[in-house]
Parts: structure tokens; C-alpha cells; sequence
């Protein structure tokens, strides 16, 4: 059975507060007619801080796609080996017991994918396989969770990590004066997550379960428009209500199961924005406290985007209040209008039902 052990995290060390966002986009952009829309918009987030890979002021000065693209690369190199140890550690494996590596990113864009670096410079075999995702977005992280888990069902005695590497800062578009984009600047944060995927033993969440769902329809409603500055995020304002129609899907999935998605244990959801949850909580019938954790990474990090679920996972971890079977439901959203739902029992170790 495989079983998604305890996530590593970090964040960097750069901080903006919702103040200084606050602040910088009235000076950045005080002439912006639907100014006070945006501030308005991003007060509402309820982030309060979040982490950059580099000082603002470096950041506002965008000194072109080439050039962040070549700091994506360097960043990733410098901060992801710290989290796949951890990570490997938490999960009591060494990076010669991997069989594969998914990594998650759309943030930045290399090839090779970083994965052929990571083999090269960490420490895994040369036979391990590689299965970089780059075009999910926030829903990468529920797809790197699925596709571990159903490497690790076809192959029971192997074992997967997960890497996800987001530095939204680094998408920053200063001349793009569209509101969803102005959004963006305040709500996205910088994130690198890990985490390893069983096949046989481990502490923490037994994956049993897993679905993919896209709203039909809605490929355009987040999207990025690829420019000669980069990535500019596109978000339609019907995005904050979909979860009406996505609230049905994680119900299916569970009832698939024998299971009431009403009445679990754990919620580990993409926080994409206070309104995701505050629906789902409606819509599943559940109470607003069973997002804590998806709240606490909004609150703190912002939308760190892929790692958004590995870090909420984490705080369920770190919580350590979560009793042996207990049953819960990962899910991750983004670009296509897209679901990726995980379902999975908490386990000290033993087999459970």
C-alpha cells in the first residue's frame, strides 16, 4: 500500500506583507484606473506575508525573461536539494531507493528538467525515471501526488518523490495592467516542497484512491499568455466559483469508495483563495475549521501554487493530533478548470481498511 510520508518545506528568506504589497501597488500602479478594484481584491486574499527569492526591489525591476529564467534555475539549484533530504529522511529512504522522481513546476522552464540535474548532483540512480509536470499549474501538486501513487500500485515494492518548485515572484509583470494580473501580484508566493510516496511501509497517509476531473469549457479561464517578458497569469473572475460544480466530483469520488466526502477527517485543499474554501466548505457540508491547514498556508505563504498541498499536508503532520485509520481527501486545483482528488487513511504503519 502505498503512503505519502511527511512533507519538507521552505520558503525564502526575502518577506513582503500585505502592507507593503498594499503600498507598492499604489505607488507602481497609481494611475491604474480599477486601482482601488485591485487593492480591494487583494485585501481580500487574507495574506498576510509572503516569501520572494529575491529583495522586491530586484523584482520590480525585471531584468527580462532570459535573466529570470536563469534565476529560476539557480534558485531551484540551491534550495531544492535542502527539501529532498529532509524529505528522504522524513521517509527513513535514501535517495538510492528512489525509482522515481515527479517534479512540479510552472514557474520557470528548463531542459533537461531539473530531474536529470538531481540525479546527476544528489545522489540517485541513473536509472530512475523522471516525470516532469509543467503545465498544471496549482493542480500539479494533487497530479504529482496521483501519478506517485499510481507508479508505486503498479510497481508495489517502489518508491517516488515528489518535488515542487514555485517562485511565482519571478512572474512578475510590471507593465501588465490587468486586474486579474495586478491579483496575482499580491496573492502568489515562492515555495519549494518534497515529499516521498511508499510503496511498502512508512508513516502517514495510505493513498487509496485517486481521480482527475476538468470542467468543461474553462481552459481559458487561468492561463498564462507566453510573451518576450515571460509568463503573464490570466485569471477569469468566474474562477473563484468553481467549486460548485467541482464539490460534486470530490463527493464521487469518495462515495466510489464507500466513503462521505461530508464526513471525514482531514482536508488537504489547494487554497487558491479564501473563497475556494469558504465554497467548499458549503458545498462538501463541512465546517470551515476542517481547512485550517490550507488556511494557515494562505495566511502565511500566499498561493505558493503547486506546494501549496504538500505544505498544508505538512501542518497536518506537525499538528500530530491525527489518529491511526483516520480518513481524508487531498485535492489539488488549477489551469483547464482542473481536479486532482487523492483519498487516503492515516497510518502509523500498519495496514488499514
Amino acid at each position: 500500500m502505498a503512503t505519502l510520508c511527511r512533507p519538507s518545506v521552505s520558503v525564502p528568506e526575502h518577506v513582503i506583507t500585505m502592507e507593503q504589497t498594499l503600498d507598492l501597488a499604489r505607488s507602481v500602479h497609481s494611475a491604474h484606473p480599477q486601482l482601488d478594484l485591485a487593492l480591494r481584491l487583494i485585501e481580500n486574499t487574507g495574506v498576510a506575508k509572503r516569501h520572494l527569492v529575491r529583495p522586491i526591489d530586484e523584482i520590480l525591476k525585471h531584468p527580462g525573461f532570459e535573466q529570470r529564467n536563469a534565476i529560476y534555475e539557480a534558485e531551484a539549484k540551491a534550495r531544492v536539494p535542502e527539501v529532498v533530504r529532509q524529505a528522504l529522511a522524513d521517509a527513513e529512504l535514501r535517495p538510492t531507493d528512489i525509482d522515481l522522481i515527479v517534479y512540479v513546476s510552472c514557474t520557470g522552464f528548463m531542459m533537461p528538467s531539473l530531474t536529470a540535474w538531481m540525479i546527476n548532483a544528489l545522489g540517485f540512480r541513473t536509472d530512475t525515471r523522471q516525470l516532469p509536470i509543467a503545465q498544471l499549474g496549482c493542480a500539479a501538486g494533487g497530479a504529482a501526488v496521483n501519478r506517485a501513487h499510481d507508479f508505486c500500485t503498479a510497481y508495489p515494492e517502489a518508491n517516488a518523490l515528489i518535488v515542487a518548485c514555485e517562485f511565482c515572484s519571478l512572474c512578475y509583470q510590471p507593465s501588465d495592467l490587468e486586474v486579474g494580473n495586478l491579483l496575482s501580484n499580491g496573492l502568489f508566493g515562492d515555495g519549494v516542497a518534497a515529499a516521498a510516496v511508499r510503496g511498502r511501509g512508512g508513516h502517514g497517509i495510505q493513498l487509496r484512491r485517486n481521480g482527475s476531473y476538468i470542467i468543461p469549457q474553462t481552459e481559458e479561464w487561468i492561463a498564462y499568455e507566453v510573451k518576450a517578458t515571460g509568463f503573464h497569469f490570466r485569471l477569469d473572475r468566474r474562477v473563484p466559483g468553481t467549486m460548485e460544480p467541482l464539490a460534486p466530483v470530490l463527493k464521487q469520488l469518495a462515495h466510489a469508495h464507500g466513503w462521505d466526502a461530508a464526513a471525514l477527517d482531514f482536508y488537504i485543499i489547494h487554497a487558491g483563495g479564501p473563497r475556494i474554501l469558504d465554497d467548499l466548505s458549503k458545498y462538501l457540508g463541512v465546517a470551515s475549521e476542517a481547512f485550517r491547514f490550507s488556511r494557515a498556508t494562505l495566511t502565511e505563504y500566499g498561493n505558493i501554487a503547486s506546494a501549496v498541498v504538500l505544505d498544508a499536508l505538512r501542518r497536518l503532520f506537525d499538528e500530530n493530533e491525527t489518529h491511526d485509520t483516520a480518513r481524508g481527501l487531498l485535492a489539488g486545483f488549477g489551469p483547464g478548470i482542473t481536479a486532482e482528488v487523492a483519498l487516503g487513511n492515516w497510518s502509523t504503519g500498519r495496514e488499514a481498511s
